[in-house]
């Protein structure tokens, strides 16, 4: 998939422990500095130092590490995942919000979808970009317009 995306766009890599996390994410660094990707290693520093990555994506419920992670790594780029409006108010310290899940979605950690009106409240209440994540796809994102999203995240999308 990264060897797809559009110069600019940005690789989570959410490795859940594997035993070949270390060299999966050093292809994937490989890949994203040829092709002008940002890479982000999801929720392990260690892995994230080891592969070189351009920061960190951390899941809702590690938002409280924000504060020491940029104190230990200025330059990397954070962001958060944020599942409702409590949680987006909480990710001031984040660079980005990943806010999901926007419409119905097969993941098995997707809770009731936020819809576009639920996204737009949050974007409009809090200062972080916002990207849009969950049920993302070709027939849903025209929705996103005018929503005050940055831009989008997809998974499954992407797959296949």
């Amino acid at each position: 998939m990264a060897e797809r995306l559009p110069a600019g766009a940005g690789i989570v890599f959410r490795a859940f422990g594997a035993a070949d996390a270390r060299a999966r994410g050093l292809r994937l660094r490989e890949i994203a500095r040829r092709r002008g990707l940002l890479l982000l290693v999801g929720a392990d520093e260690a892995l994230a130092m080891a592969v070189e990555a351009d920061g960190l994506h951390l899941p809702e419920r590690m938002g409280a590490d924000l504060p020491d992670l940029r104190a230990r790594r200025p330059n990397w780029l954070l962001t958060q995942a944020a599942h409702d409006l409590a949680a987006a108010q909480a990710g001031g310290e984040a660079d980005a919000l990943v806010v999901s899940p926007v419409f119905p979605s097969n993941s098995p950690s997707a809770g009731l979808p936020l819809g576009v009106a639920g996204l737009k409240a949050i974007v409009e209440a809090v200062g972080t970009p916002v990207y849009a994540l969950g049920g993302v796809r070709a027939a849903t994102a025209e929705q996103l317009v005018g929503s005050g999203v940055v831009g989008l995240a997809a998974i499954e999308a992407l797959a296949g």
